[in-house]
């Protein structure tokens, strides 16, 4: 197996997998991971549950050695068996080392072929050291062993440990060279390439991402030229899309191969499946639904999301006609298994529903886009570019803040950032702010039919 392989684990398992791996004895102790699968142009292991093994099961626990009870190995085969789920072995190695030892291989020979003749799916091992961090490798065949390229955490702080890494993240410092070499190994995914999208995907490709997926269904027309970067007269006489356009633009700076342009709507399975590749998603869209689909892209593929929106409210006065009410953005921050959007209201049931009335009566919808910015004025070409900028600037920043902490709080008080550059001031929501429902599609991958929506489900 030539893919790159990236084992996903949301912040919450992350956290029950430490605290029973490390009880304070000195000794290990041992865990399994259940684990749903996406292969797209990588593997990606998006862990769906975690069995604790308890410490008087195992026959044998040790400060360098621990014995697997083949109780627990049937019941992880028994869990994973109906959804080929991929079972992945976890033990703790107290003294800090991350890597394999040769008792660790001695192990996996016993245990491996076991969990390849219950389940047919890909199967493995891994070991987390005391701060936390993990190795992980998957068995080809249940023989031929293969390190796992990325292990991520995307939680309030988004943990990134790569196999290969000289220097680990922790010791990165935000804004320096380190950072870009660790965003050159990432795929970003814009879900909307236009006024806010556009300069999102600047700042992504001059931090250096390896990958930049463009997601739009639109064109650049003259009136957009005025807060779209990169684009041109000449790109709207063309009727070219935005996502061509840009990746153009991306392909001068950076060279080719960087960029992948998806001419698509994100409602689409092409497109959606191409996201799931991502390891961040940034949401710049203007629709409810669009953003109801990021939403549930992050859910089900275990990917981080920031969404960013802008408005400018107006109200009448007497005597002066109308009034900017304010000048303001949003940033939301969600990590798989937290809050989500649809959590915090940035969308719900009645506004996706008046979303797709309107999409029936084509003179509505087209007043509703052309108050998108400024309600209460029909503008074509709102001027906005300055508040775009400082909305994409914030929403940038802030994954930059998850990857590499530099906030004398800790993360979990930004879930959400809204910011009024009418009333000078910004405010900011704690993750347990918002109410958590219940999350069917976490880490369920691309089980069918795609994100829920039957129309989405694969054609034979």
């Amino acid at each position: 197996m030539n893919k790159y392989i990236n084992l996903v684990i949301p912040e919450h398992l992350h956290q029950q997998l430490k605290k029973h791996l490390f009880p304070g004895d000195g000794m290990e102790a041992a865990a399994i991971l259940l684990c749903n699968r996406y292969e797209g142009k990588r593997l990606k292991l998006l862990a769906k549950d975690v069995i604790t093994v308890p410490y008087d099961e195992c026959k044998s626990r040790q400060n360098d050695f621990i014995s697997w009870p083949g109780l627990y190995l049937e019941s992880a085969i028994d869990a994973a068996e109906a959804a080929s789920m991929s079972i992945l072995l976890v033990h703790s190695h107290p003294g800090g080392l991350l890597d394999f030892s040769l008792q660790d291989d001695e192990s996996d020979a016993l245990t491996i072929p076991s969990l390849y003749q219950g389940v047919t799916a890909i199967h493995g091992s891994a070991i987390m050291v005391p701060d936390g961090r993990l190795q992980a490798r998957i068995y080809h065949e249940g023989v031929h062993a293969r390190i796992v390229d990325l292990v991520s955490v995307p939680g309030d702080n988004i943990c990134l440990w790569r196999a290969d890494e000289e220097v680990t993240q922790s010791k990165v410092i935000a804004f320096t060279s380190g950072m870009t070499a660790c965003f050159s190994h990432l795929t970003a995914a814009i879900i909307g390439v236009s006024g806010t999208g556009s300069i999102v995907a600047e700042q992504i490709t001059r931090l250096g991402f390896g990958k930049i997926l463009l997601v739009d269904d639109d064109h650049i027309e003259e009136k957009n030229l005025n807060r779209i970067l990169n684009s041109t007269w000449v790109d709207a006489s063309l009727n070219k899309s935005k996502v061509e356009m840009f990746a153009c633009a991306v392909a001068k700076i950076r060279g080719e191969k960087i960029a992948i342009p998806v001419h698509k709507s994100v409602f689409s399975r092409e497109a959606i499946l191409m996201v799931a590749d991502a390891d961040i998603i940034f949401c710049c869209v203007d629709s409810y639904q669009g953003r109801m689909v990021a939403d549930l892209i992050s859910s089900a593929f275990l990917i981080p999301l920031l969404d960013v929106g802008v408005k400018i409210p107006t109200h009448i006065e007497p005597e002066d006609g109308r009034k900017i009410t304010d000048v303001s953005g949003r940033i939301d921050y969600v990590k798989p298994g937290g809050t989500t959007l649809f959590d915090r209201e940035v969308y719900t049931s009645a506004l996706l529903h008046q979303e797709m009335l309107s999409k029936t009566q084509p003179a509505l919808y087209q007043e509703q886009l052309a108050q998108g910015y400024i309600t209460g004025i029909q503008e074509e070409a709102p001027s906005v570019i300055t508040l775009n900028m400082r909305a994409a600037s914030a929403c940038v920043s802030e994954f930059i803040a998850r990857c590499f902490p530099f906030r004398e709080d800790p993360n979990a008080y930004f879930a959400r950032t809204r910011f009024s550059l009418a009333g000078a001031d910004e405010d900011y929501y704690k993750e347990d702010s918002f109410v958590k429902r219940s999350n069917s599609l976490l880490a369920e991958a691309c089980r069918e039919p795609l994100l829920g929506f039957p129309e989405l489900r694969a054609t034979k």
